[in-house]
């Protein structure tokens, strides 16, 4: 099996998204000892957002792209194969202004290829990548699960409508948030986070 591991979390010390997916990796890797993982670190090397000139560029044949656009399709293209290969996907996904790090998003656009992880058809959108699991270690420094604030929750709501999107319904979240409300409310969301982890990260062929 292969896993893909994300990271888009600003702060690398002190980042609770990449403390928690680093966890899942690890008891990912415990459980499968031959696991082949890949590591990407959206924020040390982040893709370019996108442009018209890049959008443009994947309109056209590869003779009629300038420089940026011929380097920019290879950028999507080895991003498209390592989500692709993969089996499993750990994203380490902070909540910043109720959404996801721009830098995660623009990973996304370039994985949401129609043709490649979907295809439009006249029902509305089918995936093309099912079959992969997908688990989210996502951080908030307030409450989104329920209460006053759950209607701002653009975060895991948006990340499981896009995988959804490209047929992926095996998503699991492992969550800590409250994070900024205090040291007392951080330590539990860090403490149930990591019993999550334990209790709710199962890979299929130790399942």
């Amino acid at each position: 099996m292969k896993l893909l591991h994300l990271d888009s979390g600003l702060f690398e010390k002190q980042s609770i998204s990449r403390q928690l997916s680093a966890r899942i990796v690890e008891h990912l890797q415990g459980s499968l000892p031959a696991l082949e993982t890949v590591y990407r670190d959206l924020v040390a090397t982040p893709p370019s957002h996108l442009s018209g000139e890049i959008m443009a560029g994947a309109g056209v044949s590869e003779q009629e792209r300038n420089g940026l656009q011929h380097q920019e399709a290879q950028v999507t293209e080895t991003l498209l194969e390592e989500f692709l290969s993969a089996d499993v996907i750990v994203i380490g996904a902070p909540m910043y202004n109720f959404t996801i790090p721009s830098q995660l998003k623009a990973w996304l656009d370039r994985i949401l290829q129609a043709g490649r992880t979907f295809r439009y058809t006249e029902n509305g959108p089918v995936g093309l990548a099912g079959g992969r699991q997908v688990i989210i270690a996502s951080s908030r420094g307030g409450i989104y699960s329920q209460g006053p604030d759950a209607e701002n929750d653009f975060q895991e709501r948006y990340l499981r409508a896009v995988f959804s999107l490209i047929g992926i319904d095996d998503v699991t979240v492992i969550r800590a948030e409250g994070v900024a409300m205090g040291d007392e409310a951080r330590e539990s969301a860090m403490a149930s986070a990591q019993a999550a982890i334990a209790q709710a990260v199962k890979p299929r062929q130790a399942a």
